[in-house]
């Protein structure tokens, strides 16, 4: 039996403004086409699942209540139930464990919450360590060129994504091109 295929999108950079350890709601400002990417990704069968590093939290900057509120402005311009579950992990790079990205913690613990066939999904961020916890966890790869992204891009070592787009729109349309993601539902 086939296992439920997901969508997992880095947060700061691929799906808002990157701002640089962003703590204020006021400060969330999602990607045009955004919503309407993820709405397209629900109606295809996908999971949408965000993973994030959030390593202010561990260096002091912020609480994870300020996450919190930042996250929830986040889902609120997404829009009401687009999004099916959020991960974060706190941890500096110096004092990294599985869940930091690269490492595909998070990638799997979401996984094993929710039947996910890693095989038949995908990872979306604008980082090196977004593609390499992606293609470590066992799913294809988008990177974007908004946030990092263009920057990474040009980076000398990156794991070579499966597809480079300008930004979520143009990678869910890509994604939703590709024969063996014909909408099945979740």
């Amino acid at each position: 039996m086939r296992g439920r295929k997901a969508v997992f999108l880095d947060r700061d950079g691929t799906l808002m403004e990157e701002v640089g350890y962003c703590s204020d709601p006021a400060q969330v400002k999602v990607f045009a086409g955004v919503p309407e990417a993820v709405a397209d990704l629900k109606r295809a069968g996908f999971l949408a699942i965000v993973v994030t590093n959030q390593s202010g939290i561990g260096r002091g900057l912020f609480t994870e209540a300020q996450y919190a509120a930042v996250q929830q402005e986040l889902l609120r311009q997404i829009g009401a139930g687009r999004i099916d579950a959020s991960y974060f992990c706190a941890d500096l790079p110096s004092a990294a464990t599985e869940r930091r990205k690269p490492a595909p913690g998070m990638i799997l613990e979401a996984a094993a919450a929710f039947g996910i066939d890693l095989a038949e999904s995908f990872t979306i961020g604008d980082k090196a360590s977004d593609i390499e916890c992606g293609s470590r966890a066992g799913t294809r790869t988008i990177l974007v060129r908004t946030g990092y992204g263009a920057a990474t891009e040009r980076a000398p070592g990156l794991v070579p994504p499966d597809f480079a787009a300008n930004d979520v729109p143009e990678g869910v349309g890509w994604l939703l091109r590709q024969p063996d993601t014909a909408g099945q539902p979740v």
